[in-house]
């Protein structure tokens, strides 16, 4: 009985969050629209629903953050704020280099395949634990990576939460990266009498 409770509680979670973010936003599934859009500086956030999810690819990256930026960064931080709350800069920390870059390969409803990068800082974290629990082998990492975000996420109604940068907003030719996934069960239709 409690394991039935249980499933109905997290059922309804997923029904809620649904309803609380694919309520409240216009969901996209075309994403000519999107770039046309972002490039007329209309948009720069969507929730995104591809129409099929081809592949989930990952290829090396930068293994160390450029030293010249850091230190950029530290002198910025270094200056202060005369007007700001300063508590944050005692505990601020550069976390460790992802140091690969991950992608979603999809159709849209128009059938235009694309690839986008996935910045979302679940995967992440993801590749760090699966890298931990994996006593350090990357390849056996990126299986445990990829097993999640193609395998079972392909089995679930997957959303991209989208976004645009500063640097490529209106001058590339498709400006739009993942910031965020968001895998909900699908959602069962009651049956008809």
């Amino acid at each position: 009985m409690v394991g039935q409770q249980d499933g109905r509680a997290l059922a309804d979670g997923w029904r809620a969050r649904r309803r609380l973010i694919l309520g409240k936003c216009a969901v996209r599934d075309r994403l000519g629209p999107l770039i046309e859009a972002a490039h007329a500086n209309q948009v720069s956030l969507s929730v995104f629903r591809p129409t099929k999810i081809l592949d989930f690819t990952w290829e090396p990256d930068e293994r160390d953050w450029d030293e010249q930026k850091l230190q950029e960064m530290r002198n910025r931080n270094d200056q202060g704020d005369l007007f700001a709350a300063e508590n944050w800069r005692q505990s601020f920390h550069v976390i460790r280099k992802l140091p690969w870059k991950f992608s979603y390969r999809f159709l849209d409803a128009d059938g235009r395949e694309s690839e986008l990068q996935v910045l979302d800082w679940e995967a992440g974290q993801l590749y760090w634990n699966c890298l931990k629990q994996a006593e350090g082998l990357e390849s056996l990492a990126l299986a445990k990576v990829h097993q999640k975000y193609l395998d079972e996420f392909r089995k679930k109604d997957l959303h991209f939460f989208l976004g645009t940068t500063k640097e490529y907003h209106q001058r590339a030719p498709n400006p739009w990266i993942i910031i965020g996934v968001f895998p909900i069960p699908h959602e069962r239709q009651p049956e008809l009498m």
